[in-house]
């Protein structure tokens, strides 16, 4: 007979906290990552567009190939921020959300 799972004793577990559970400053900061590399996919995709001739050796399965490998470095360009667009939004959003916080503490708006 097998025991069900929520009869068994565990170790106990941390409680993750806001930013490991995607809230709070970690979330902000992987939603602006997310962002940036967005508009660095968008960028890079305009560039392949913009070529000067066809590929000689051109075919569907190279297009989807650069496809992926532009997501992979525009993925790897974002976390290093370098370009500071994850920089200004997360800034944006943080004084937005300091302004709900004070809002919320003061008793909202009238």
């Amino acid at each position: 007979m097998t025991t069900p799972i929520s009869s068994v004793s565990a170790t106990p577990t941390l409680t993750p906290t806001p930013a490991a559970a995607g809230g709070g400053d970690g979330g902000l900061r992987k939603a602006a990552e997310a962002f940036e590399a967005v508009i660095l996919r968008q960028l890079m995709s305009s560039m392949r567009q913009a070529k000067l001739a066809d590929d000689i050796f051109g075919s569907s399965a190279t297009d989807n190939f650069r496809e992926m490998a532009d997501a992979r470095t525009a993925d790897s360009l974002a976390a290093m921020r370098q370009f500071g667009i994850a920089d200004m939004v997360e800034r944006q959003f943080r004084g937005q959300l300091g302004g709900l916080a004070a809002g919320r503490a003061g008793g909202g708006v009238q």
